[in-house]
């Protein structure tokens, strides 16, 4: 079903679109990235998987000599018992040690293969993303023309509403009745500009709020996703560049299974981003929904025909020029950002990186405090 179909089947009135000026557009791009995530930001994690995988045979060299080494152990040990009796030949468990080394050999191709199926996911999942963040960014300039048109509303009816109260209390209202509509809109032209720009000060703390409040949200977010990239390309670049010793490793039989829990946690790891998109694709579907709900409530305020003056009032008196739903769809967005890992386990079932991602949180969270603490006893 098409995105856009969905979710103005979901909204009781569809916004009608607003006209957003391309130098509007530019430095608000400017101001704020572009995109809700920065597209700029998400080329460049890309760029640096590919790039830091180019390392993947710093060790290759050490594995294979290792390799060579726990063969002999191996192989000593498997004649051992023949010799005494204890086991038959067998010529398959014989072969494995032979299969292992050539997975080192050809790391590079068997990693690419490993992470093929774990890249498709991610691929389409991408696309399901982009093709959702087309629609949500042009609501999000449609929003944003729509909150300064409301700065402007306030600043124009605060200055007629002040110029009105000291026409009442000034001279020319006793002025000769032939001459006082001229009076009146001469001083109007004079005094508005000036109350405008006394008022100004007042919308603008609504104004600094509002933005501080939506900076702090995306950011958020923004910091959510890229964690979650990063922390893929720290783990799976570890995962590559020393797995050659776990495969050299699984050949002496106390280590056999190292070889298949580093193939689980390698496809847990590069699942990563397939997941992480997915949960952006449906974060951005709520995105949608909250942007289109503020902008048929802005466009109800700006009204065609002037603002509406009882609604404006109330929307004013909040203190933020916000109705909280974009804010709120960006605060659950990076919420759900962080349980990526955990969903990755449920797809290949593995402790090591449930155990590694808690860690990193528990870390965090002790260096924050200690920051904390530091800052506190600073002041």
């Amino acid at each position: 079903m098409n995105l856009t179909f969905m979710l103005s089947g979901m909204l009781l009135q569809t916004p009608t679109p607003v006209d957003v000026p391309q130098s509007f557009k530019d430095t608000f791009n400017f101001l704020q990235g572009n995109g809700v995530y920065d597209d700029n930001m998400m080329h460049f994690l890309r760029g640096m998987k590919n790039t830091i995988w180019t390392h993947y045979d710093a060790f290759i060299a050490d594995a294979q000599a290792l390799s060579a080494i726990f063969m002999l152990v191996f192989f000593a040990t498997k004649i051992y018992e023949m010799m005494a009796g204890d086991k038959q030949l067998e010529v398959m468990p014989l072969l494995r040690p032979f299969g292992l080394v050539m997975v080192i050999l050809w790391w590079n191709t068997f990693t690419k293969v490993v992470a093929y199926p774990t890249d498709l996911v991610s691929l389409k999942t991408e696309v399901m993303f982009n093709e959702s963040q087309t629609e949500v960014n042009n609501l999000r300039m449609q929003r944003a023309k729509l909150m300064v048109d409301i700065a402007d509303q306030l600043l124009t009816v605060e200055a007629e509403a002040e110029t009105a109260r000291i026409e009442a209390d000034t001279w020319y209202e006793k002025a000769w009745e032939s001459v006082k509509s001229s009076v009146k809109e001469g001083f109007a032209e004079v005094w508005n500009p000036i109350v405008e720009m006394s008022n100004r000060l007042r919308v603008g703390w609504q104004l600094l709020m509002t933005s501080l409040l939506e900076t702090l949200a995306i950011w958020l977010l923004r910091i959510c996703v890229y964690i979650i990239f990063i922390v893929q390309i720290i783990y799976s670049t570890i995962l590559i560049i020393l797995g050659p010793f776990s495969v050299a490793a699984s050949i002496l039989p106390a280590f056999r299974d190292s070889f298949g829990t580093w193939i689980a946690r390698f496809i847990s790891v590069n699942l990563y981003s397939g997941i992480a998109y997915l949960v952006m694709y449906v974060a951005s579907l709520f995105q949608h929904y909250a942007m289109e709900a503020e902008i048929t409530r802005y466009q109800q305020l700006v009204g065609t025909t002037g603002p509406d003056l009882e609604k404006l009032t109330v929307f004013a008196s909040n203190g933020v020029l916000s109705f909280g739903l974009v804010i709120g769809t960006f605060v659950i967005g990076a919420l759900t950002m962080l349980t990526v890992p955990s969903i990755s386990t449920w797809v290949i079932s593995t402790s090591g990186i449930s155990s590694a991602a808690s860690t990193m949180g528990r870390g965090s969270a002790g260096l924050s405090r200690m920051m904390g603490k530091v800052f506190t006893k600073g002041l």
